[in-house]
């Protein structure tokens, strides 16, 4: 028989695949409910921080987050209650996009997708709560102790958001899994005193990062490109707040001054849309 854990996962999974199903067939449905730093930060549309965590870039990309996550679903039967399992979940994916939109807070096209942070969330949460479980990867007949998983987990995080070398969200990934072990242990306080050593060996270094990130970011080189093909000049939110007003500005005035020489039914869906949003934002 199912558990409601088990039932609540195959939910999640399948609310994942409606959101990716429609990001991956419509470009717009994307843009619109992806993670991206300007719209969250100058627009205010903090959705973002949640739907972007049900789409992903790609198939595979879905089916590795999502065979993760039933798989520790299921490890997660007996530690947490249904509640605790969807705290755990929405915590990380949540924490894990607030830490990434810190790092790319100056990188105003910087965008991102994917229920990564949520799942690590889930999987250090079954850790922090049962070290001894072992940990493989997929279509690999290797295991490793749960504990040295979490320990070098972090340890290629941290290197990965340090030195940039790829694309891969490592913020919303460390983030995510640190605040899904964090937020076991408050559940679950007896945990830290029967599991102390391997959460702390694993919280110490990923927390101790994230206050240099925060404290000491010109010593980690955090606030350089996010790429290393990305050559624009680091700008912050103020300016960029002012160049997407401006482009808005002349978009609306352009629309304008076609609807005074063809009328306003001459305008398309989305020159109507800018033309409603930008009165109702002035």
């Amino acid at each position: 028989m199912l558990s409601s854990i088990g039932l609540v996962s195959l939910i999640l999974i399948f609310v994942n695949l409606v959101f990716t199903y429609k990001g991956l067939k419509h470009a717009e449905v994307f843009e619109q409910y992806s993670f991206h730093v300007d719209n969250i930060l100058i627009y205010k549309d903090y959705k973002r921080l949640v739907t972007s965590g049900f789409l992903h870039v790609n198939w595979i990309h879905f089916l590795f987050n999502m065979m993760s996550l039933f798989v520790f679903s299921q490890r997660m039967e007996f530690l947490v209650d249904t509640s605790g399992y969807l705290s755990i979940y929405f915590i990380s994916l949540i924490g894990g996009n607030l830490l990434a939109l810190y790092i790319h807070r100056n990188h105003g096209d910087y965008n991102a997708a994917g229920a990564s942070g949520a799942v690590f969330g889930i999987i250090f949460a079954c850790i922090g709560l049962n070290p001894a479980i072992s940990v493989g990867l997929f279509f690999i007949p290797v295991y490793i102790p749960g504990w040295v998983f979490g320990i070098l987990f972090v340890l290629y995080s941290v290197y990965g958001i340090y030195s940039k070398k790829d694309n891969i969200g490592h913020e919303a990934h460390l983030g995510g899994a640190l605040l899904g072990l964090i937020t076991a242990v408050i559940t679950h306080p007896t945990s830290l005193f029967d599991n102390y050593q391997v959460i702390l060996a694993i919280l110490v270094p990923g927390v101790f990062f994230i206050g240099m990130m925060v404290t000491r970011p010109h010593l980690l080189l955090i606030d350089k490109p996010f790429s290393r093909k990305h050559k624009t000049r680091v700008i912050d939110i103020d300016d960029r707040y002012n160049i997407n007003r401006t482009a808005r500005r002349e978009s609306v005035d352009t629309i304008l001054e076609k609807v005074h020489r063809k009328g306003i039914h001459s305008l398309s869906r989305k020159e109507k849309e800018l033309l409603e949003q930008h009165g109702g934002s002035e």
